[in-house]
């Protein structure tokens, strides 16, 4: 059977204030095209459809016209939903498209029944696992803790019971959201911390012979069979040097794998380009990068004249501005977002509390405090969305 592994569309995020709408208007083009040409017998798209609960119209649309474009190829899609969809909403209507067969998971009730598609070698279940949050599905799962680990590990034990009972040779495929042990983040994915420790092992997905990640924004292989598709199209400029693709999946009869990256088309490069203002308006080198988009570090002792104005003479396209001084008192002048970028919430209060007490950190009694105030946060977050 021939499967293509997405994940990841945030359909209605824009970059840095700019639109995405027609760059992913145009890779589900090219989606389309893809299953069309490569005679992909499935799709998958495992999570975060969306970028927010409540997507801008524009999104739903586009959406919408995906589905009936997959739809009309007869190619089955199974869904799933990520920390950024709202699994109620995204679900709404699914028995209606299930019909159409458009398959969306988002109910952690209903992990461990399968979409069940045929090839000429017999059956292939699609277990589709949505983003689990642990203090909201530990008793529907019956999880020993509200870990990520636990939660997941606990729907993967329904999955590998239901599997037990089905006929010999049965070939199974998961679709899980989540960041597993060993994967490369990026500054654009969502911090899953809530609930303890957010990684879970490679190993959580044993006994299935392909796992269909989703999450982190990279296109990247933990095994050959534990693989993340990756986000179709950069979302940060810590995504620079990605390589946009998805994965093309061949499951032959024995459950073998053999996968391909399929590169997804690319609306204009990034760039990250750092220096004295001068410099970077004249150093020749820099004209690969003038119809980028542009994230140019300044690190004048003092900040320039109009510096974004005189950037984008040169490199329309600049769309994020930092101060980085490289000596001086100005170098305290360095933008916020930089000096917060790659930090956990986490490590950013015991930051302040330490800046605040002149240098004293915070010890293991106020850490905990710390960790359980950021987790109730998020927890409120978590269920008044489901309240909604």
């Amino acid at each position: 059977m021939r499967i293509l592994h997405t994940s990841d569309w945030h359909l209605g995020r824009s970059f840095h204030r700019v639109s995405l709408l027609d760059a992913q208007r145009a890779y589900l083009d090219h989606l389309v095209t893809t299953v069309r040409d490569r005679a992909v017998d499935v799709v998958l798209v495992a999570g975060d459809v969306y970028d927010r609960a409540v997507p801008p119209l524009a999104a739903v649309e586009l959406f919408d016209s995906a589905l009936h474009r997959l739809a009309d190829l007869g190619v089955p899609t199974v869904m799933i939903s990520g920390n950024h969809d709202s699994a109620r909403r995204l679900g709404v209507g699914s028995g209606l498209m299930e019909k159409a067969g458009i398959h969306l998971r988002t109910d952690p009730e209903h992990c461990a029944t399968p979409v069940l598609l045929d090839d000429a070698h017999g059956p292939v279940a699609f277990y589709g696992l949505p983003y689990l949050e642990p203090a909201l599905v530990r008793d529907t799962l019956g999880a020993r803790r509200a870990g990520h680990a636990e939660v997941l590990g606990a729907a993967m034990d329904r999955v590998r019971a239901d599997l037990s009972d089905r006929p010999a040779g049965t070939r199974s495929v998961v679709l899980a959201h989540a960041f597993v042990t060993g994967g490369a983040v990026s500054d654009s994915e969502r911090d899953l911390t809530v609930g303890g420790v957010a990684s879970v092992p490679a190993a959580v997905f044993d006994g299935v012979h392909y796992a269909a990640l989703g999450h982190l924004h990279g296109c990247q292989a933990l095994t050959d069979r534990v693989r993340y598709s990756g986000s179709p199209l950069a979302y940060s400029f810590s995504e620079a040097a990605h390589r946009k693709s998805s994965w093309l999946v061949d499951l032959d009869v024995d459950g073998t794998v053999h996968a391909e990256r399929i590169d997804c088309p690319v609306p204009r490069p990034l760039a990250r380009i750092r220096g004295p203002l001068e410099t970077l308006l004249d150093d020749p080198d820099l004209g690969r990068h003038e119809a980028a988009w542009v994230e140019a570090t300044l690190t004048d002792p003092v900040r320039p004249h109009e510096p974004m104005a005189r950037l984008t003479e040169r490199f329309p396209h600049t769309v994020s501005l930092v101060f980085d001084p490289d000596e001086g008192p100005a170098r305290s002048l360095a933008s916020y977002a930089q000096r917060l970028r790659g930090r956990s919430d986490q490590e950013i209060a015991e930051d302040f509390v330490e800046h605040v007490r002149s240098g004293r950190a915070a010890d293991a009694q106020e850490r905990a405090v710390l960790r359980s105030a950021i987790d109730d946060v998020r927890l409120d977050d978590a269920v008044n969305e489901v309240a909604r």
